[in-house]
């Protein structure tokens, strides 16, 4: 029995067995049982039933443009790198970088048993009300931004996936670029948190691989407690290069510690009451990953420029009636706050 039509791409399922014989996926010459997955925002899941085992093959939709499949090409390289890494995520089993099985490049890798914030609305129980629990899930956010920025990325096969060599050398021009290709306002504080950033650029720090968009929600969480992170999932953005970039995205959310939020929307619906200061994220960080966080304003700025530019291409297009989501116009006053926010920080950092 298959649930297999809900995806714009349905997949052949004799074929696809087939296919996973000859890769010595488990549940040998098993039909296996397909049912779609929700929770991939750029890329199609589909969990795989077959021989006792869970599996979930992710692939693009049958729309996606050349970029795309470059994309989950791109991301079927790095979780094959990770497989076997002291790093929480969803082993790699097999995958495929040619069309002609599924007419989408896809991999295969292990079903996760957990939760995230994002399909549940919220915290878990009993996270949901036990704040001494809740704590917990910060600390394991910092370690697993720390686990895997220790990954030995060059043994692994990763030279050339980015280009670590100027890396912050390249940021603020990289990304006023983009702006100015999508621009439609003018964006107080920008030339601010431009300046700043070419300025305090860090003089000590080590290329790793970096999530690029590192937060609650990309990642899962076993069930119940301690907090214990399961897996990190969504590697759209990843590349080689600085991984304490992920860390300020992670802290330019973060409570500060008269209680206020700062940053997009996902911390402040989630409430996060209960976990941990922001020195103890980075001291957790620092002892995990070995690498030192003196410069983490920095990041915190970058993240809030980089974010901020995002999501204006978003906006912009809405403005411009692109038929995007119509969620897309709260993008509108988040940019601003971003921008504000990096510019203020700056201001205070000398």
């Amino acid at each position: 029995m298959t649930d297999n039509a809900t995806h714009t791409n349905p997949i052949d399922v004799e074929a696809l067995s087939r296919w996973m014989d000859a890769n010595g996926v488990p549940g040998a010459g098993e039909i296996p049982e397909l049912h779609d997955l929700t929770g991939g925002s750029q890329n199609e899941l589909t969990m795989i039933e077959r021989g006792g085992h869970k599996m979930v093959i992710r692939r693009p939709p049958a729309t996606a443009v050349d970029d795309r499949l470059d994309g989950i090409r791109r991301e079927h390289r790095l979780v094959k790198a990770l497989k076997g890494a002291d790093v929480p995520h969803a082993e790699y089993i097999a995958g495929s970088d040619d069309t002609e099985l599924l007419g989408m490049p896809f991999y295969l890798m292990e079903a996760v048993d957990g939760w995230s914030p994002m399909d549940v609305g919220g915290w878990a129980p009993p996270f949901d009300t036990d704040l001494g629990a809740r704590r917990g899930l910060g600390l394991e956010l910092a370690r697993g931004a720390a686990l895997l920025s220790k990954v030995d990325w060059q043994s692994r096969g990763l030279e050339g996936f980015g280009r670590p060599d100027n890396f912050h050398e390249r940021q603020v021009d990289r990304w006023l670029a983009f702006l100015e290709r999508i621009k439609c306002r003018e964006l107080p504080g920008l030339d601010i948190a431009a300046e700043w950033l070419r300025n305090h650029r860090p003089r000590h720090w080590s290329p790793g691989i970096m999530h690029g968009d590192y937060q609650f929600a990309n990642v899962m969480f076993s069930h119940g407690a301690p907090a214990e992170l399961a897996a990190i999932i969504d590697w759209e953005m990843t590349t080689v290069g600085d991984p304490l970039l992920d860390l300020g995205w992670v802290m330019m959310s973060w409570p500060t510690a008269d209680g206020d939020i700062e940053g997009n929307s996902v911390s402040r619906s989630l409430g996060m009451e209960g976990m941990p200061s922001r020195d103890e994220m980075l001291d957790h960080y620092e002892t995990i990953s070995g690498r030192s966080t003196e410069d983490i304003d920095y990041y915190i700025i970058l993240a809030r420029f980089k974010l901020g530019i995002v999501l204006e291409q978003g906006y912009s297009r809405f403005l411009a009636g692109a038929g995007v989501n119509p969620k897309v116009e709260a993008f509108g006053p988040i940019v601003l706050d971003l921008i504000s926010k990096a510019a203020d920080l700056a201001a205070k950092t000398p």
